[in-house]
């Protein structure tokens, strides 16, 4: 019983302890509100706009979304027998032009033909035949390289037709 009595008795010396910090604080907390005001913003008026209708039935409507998209010039039409949904495709169709390679040239009497290597296949063409996935024909064939017109289309313009090349693998290999 001692013991809980002098346990009470250091509680509460601390606790009387305490009680000065408080006083302390609480009088810093009333010098520093001393000129302190509370104070509400009044609320700004309300502004009241007139009301239009809108009369302009003959013109364009204001909210119509065609309105915003760019007149574009009719597609060019072109008739290339490339473009031939009948058309029996050839074998160097179905490849890229940029996994195609040339690797050899040879002649037989006056027509040229080029060798071309598409995966481990070897394949001979010469002008007129068609490679390349845009639609690419041979126009030209010699010893270093295949020239080609493809037909690229494009959304605003129809088709167009763009000049690209092969050339022989050893010659491109040494210019890197």
């Amino acid at each position: 019983m001692k013991g809980a009595l002098a346990v009470a008795t250091v509680c509460a010396a601390l606790l009387a302890g305490c009680a000065d910090d408080q006083e302390d604080i609480q009088q810093w907390m009333d010098e520093q509100t001393v000129g302190m005001r509370g104070a509400v913003k009044p609320i700004p008026e309300i502004k009241i706009f007139t009301v239009v209708d809108y009369q302009a039935t003959e013109d364009a409507e204001p909210f119509n979304a065609t309105r915003l998209e760019p007149k574009r010039p009719e597609k060019q039409q072109i008739d290339d027998p490339r473009l031939n949904p009948d058309r029996q495709r050839e074998p160097l169709e179905s490849f890229p032009l940029e996994s195609l390679k040339m690797v050899g040239a040879m002649t037989q009497g006056k027509d040229i033909h080029a060798l071309i290597q598409a995966d481990s296949a070897l394949y001979q063409v010469r002008i007129g035949n068609f490679l390349g996935q845009h639609y690419g024909r041979i126009v030209a064939i010699t010893e270093d390289t295949v020239e080609l017109q493809e037909l690229i289309e494009d959304p605003n313009e129809g088709w167009i037709e763009r000049n690209n090349s092969l050339r022989l693998q050893e010659r491109q290999e040494a210019g890197k």
